[in-house]
Protein backbone atom coordinates (compact mmCIF):
# COMPACT_ATOMS: atom_id res chain seq x y z
CA UNK A 1 0.00 0.00 0.00
CA UNK A 2 1.25 3.69 -0.41
CA UNK A 3 1.89 6.00 2.11
CA UNK A 4 -1.39 7.81 2.36
CA UNK A 5 -1.71 11.20 2.03
CA UNK A 6 -3.48 14.02 4.11
CA UNK A 7 -5.83 14.42 3.48
CA UNK A 8 -6.82 11.79 0.63
CA UNK A 9 -7.71 13.53 -2.19
CA UNK A 10 -10.13 12.07 -4.71
CA UNK A 11 -9.84 11.59 -8.80
CA UNK A 12 -11.44 14.84 -10.32
CA UNK A 13 -14.97 14.21 -11.57
CA UNK A 14 -17.20 15.85 -14.03
CA UNK A 15 -21.05 16.91 -13.18
CA UNK A 16 -23.33 14.47 -14.78
CA UNK A 17 -26.07 16.71 -17.37
CA UNK A 18 -28.89 14.75 -15.56
CA UNK A 19 -27.75 15.96 -11.82
CA UNK A 20 -28.22 19.23 -13.05
CA UNK A 21 -31.84 20.79 -11.51
CA UNK A 22 -34.59 23.23 -12.40
CA UNK A 23 -32.42 25.83 -11.01
CA UNK A 24 -29.40 24.90 -13.62
CA UNK A 25 -27.14 23.57 -10.60
CA UNK A 26 -26.03 20.51 -8.80
CA UNK A 27 -29.01 18.91 -7.24
CA UNK A 28 -28.44 18.38 -3.66
CA UNK A 29 -28.69 14.76 -3.78
CA UNK A 30 -25.90 14.54 -6.10
CA UNK A 31 -22.82 16.23 -3.71
CA UNK A 32 -23.93 13.03 -1.72
CA UNK A 33 -22.86 10.73 -4.46
CA UNK A 34 -19.77 12.55 -5.19
CA UNK A 35 -18.66 12.59 -1.35
CA UNK A 36 -19.56 9.05 -1.34
CA UNK A 37 -17.79 8.08 -4.88
CA UNK A 38 -14.90 9.71 -3.24
CA UNK A 39 -15.39 8.17 0.39
CA UNK A 40 -15.00 4.54 -1.80
CA UNK A 41 -11.96 5.67 -3.39
CA UNK A 42 -10.36 5.75 0.12
CA UNK A 43 -12.38 2.44 1.24
CA UNK A 44 -10.14 0.74 -1.42
CA UNK A 45 -6.58 1.80 -0.29
CA UNK A 46 -7.53 0.82 2.87
CA UNK A 47 -9.40 -2.89 1.99
CA UNK A 48 -12.78 -1.94 2.53
CA UNK A 49 -14.23 -1.42 -0.83
CA UNK A 50 -16.31 -4.40 -3.06
CA UNK A 51 -13.81 -7.13 -2.81
CA UNK A 52 -13.29 -7.12 1.53
CA UNK A 53 -17.28 -7.18 1.43
CA UNK A 54 -17.63 -10.18 -1.46
CA UNK A 55 -14.62 -12.20 0.40
CA UNK A 56 -14.63 -11.23 4.18
CA UNK A 57 -18.40 -10.50 4.63
CA UNK A 58 -17.62 -7.09 5.85
CA UNK A 59 -18.60 -3.38 4.85
CA UNK A 60 -19.55 0.16 6.22
CA UNK A 61 -22.75 1.78 6.65
CA UNK A 62 -22.91 5.79 7.07
CA UNK A 63 -24.55 6.44 10.63
CA UNK A 64 -25.12 10.09 10.82
CA UNK A 65 -24.02 13.07 7.76
CA UNK A 66 -24.31 16.82 8.18
CA UNK A 67 -23.52 18.34 4.38
CA UNK A 68 -23.28 22.26 4.21
CA UNK A 69 -23.92 23.60 0.52
CA UNK A 70 -21.44 26.55 0.35
CA UNK A 71 -21.31 27.83 -3.34
CA UNK A 72 -23.08 26.70 -6.47
CA UNK A 73 -22.09 23.80 -8.29
CA UNK A 74 -22.81 23.82 -12.65
CA UNK A 75 -22.46 21.70 -15.56
CA UNK A 76 -19.00 21.05 -16.78
CA UNK A 77 -17.66 21.95 -13.07
CA UNK A 78 -14.68 19.59 -12.65
CA UNK A 79 -14.26 18.77 -8.82
CA UNK A 80 -12.12 17.46 -6.45
CA UNK A 81 -12.95 16.11 -2.82
CA UNK A 82 -10.53 15.90 -0.08
CA UNK A 83 -11.51 13.76 2.49
CA UNK A 84 -9.75 13.76 6.90
CA UNK A 85 -10.39 11.01 8.78
CA UNK A 86 -10.59 12.50 12.07
CA UNK A 87 -10.77 9.86 14.56
CA UNK A 88 -11.81 5.93 14.52
CA UNK A 89 -12.58 3.09 17.61
CA UNK A 90 -12.33 -0.28 16.92
CA UNK A 91 -16.18 -0.18 14.84
CA UNK A 92 -15.91 3.58 13.55
CA UNK A 93 -14.88 6.21 11.65
CA UNK A 94 -15.18 9.64 11.42
CA UNK A 95 -14.97 11.77 8.19
CA UNK A 96 -15.02 14.95 6.85
CA UNK A 97 -15.44 15.76 3.03
CA UNK A 98 -14.58 18.94 1.28
CA UNK A 99 -15.69 19.34 -2.39
CA UNK A 100 -13.65 21.72 -4.66
CA UNK A 101 -13.60 23.59 -8.02
CA UNK A 102 -11.21 21.39 -8.97
CA UNK A 103 -9.06 24.18 -11.44
CA UNK A 104 -10.10 27.41 -9.11
CA UNK A 105 -9.75 25.90 -5.69
CA UNK A 106 -12.52 26.85 -4.19
CA UNK A 107 -14.87 25.50 -2.04
CA UNK A 108 -18.20 23.94 -2.49
CA UNK A 109 -19.86 21.92 -0.01
CA UNK A 110 -18.76 20.25 3.03
CA UNK A 111 -19.65 16.94 4.94
CA UNK A 112 -19.47 14.63 7.56
CA UNK A 113 -19.88 11.47 8.22
CA UNK A 114 -19.81 8.88 11.02
CA UNK A 115 -19.32 5.50 9.47
CA UNK A 116 -19.75 2.32 11.24
CA UNK A 117 -17.96 -1.14 10.03
CA UNK A 118 -20.81 -4.16 9.41
CA UNK A 119 -20.33 -7.84 9.73
CA UNK A 120 -22.46 -8.38 6.51
CA UNK A 121 -23.25 -12.24 7.74
CA UNK A 122 -24.86 -11.07 11.09
CA UNK A 123 -26.05 -7.45 9.72
CA UNK A 124 -24.47 -5.64 13.15
CA UNK A 125 -21.41 -3.40 14.28
CA UNK A 126 -18.45 -5.36 14.55
CA UNK A 127 -14.79 -4.82 15.37
CA UNK A 128 -12.59 -4.21 12.16
CA UNK A 129 -10.18 -6.80 11.61
CA UNK A 130 -6.31 -6.20 12.89
CA UNK A 131 -5.36 -6.19 9.34
CA UNK A 132 -7.74 -3.29 8.47
CA UNK A 133 -7.27 -1.45 11.86
CA UNK A 134 -3.33 -1.18 11.23
CA UNK A 135 -3.87 0.25 7.59
CA UNK A 136 -6.49 2.61 8.96
CA UNK A 137 -4.18 3.81 11.98
CA UNK A 138 -1.79 4.29 9.05
CA UNK A 139 -4.02 7.22 8.06
CA UNK A 140 -5.24 8.05 10.85
CA UNK A 141 -1.61 8.73 11.92
CA UNK A 142 -0.97 10.84 8.57
CA UNK A 143 -4.02 12.98 8.86
CA UNK A 144 -3.65 13.37 12.71
CA UNK A 145 -0.28 16.41 11.69
CA UNK A 146 -2.88 17.60 9.20
CA UNK A 147 -5.55 20.46 10.46
CA UNK A 148 -8.55 20.25 11.27
CA UNK A 149 -10.41 22.27 8.38
CA UNK A 150 -13.20 24.87 9.35
CA UNK A 151 -16.86 23.61 9.38
CA UNK A 152 -15.69 20.40 11.69
CA UNK A 153 -18.48 19.47 14.06
CA UNK A 154 -20.77 21.92 13.43
CA UNK A 155 -24.55 21.70 13.46
CA UNK A 156 -28.04 22.58 12.61
CA UNK A 157 -29.61 25.67 14.74
CA UNK A 158 -31.30 28.54 14.28
CA UNK A 159 -29.41 31.42 14.93
CA UNK A 160 -29.51 32.99 18.50
CA UNK A 161 -31.32 36.12 18.80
Amino acid sequence: MPPPTAPFLSSVMRIEPQWIDYNGHLNMAYYNVMFDRAIDELWLQLGIGPTYMKERHGSTFTAECHVRYLREIHLGDPVQVSVFLLGVDAKRLHTFEELRHAKEGWLSATSENMTIHIDMNARKTAPFPPDIRARIAAVEDAHAAVPRPEGVGRRIAMPSK
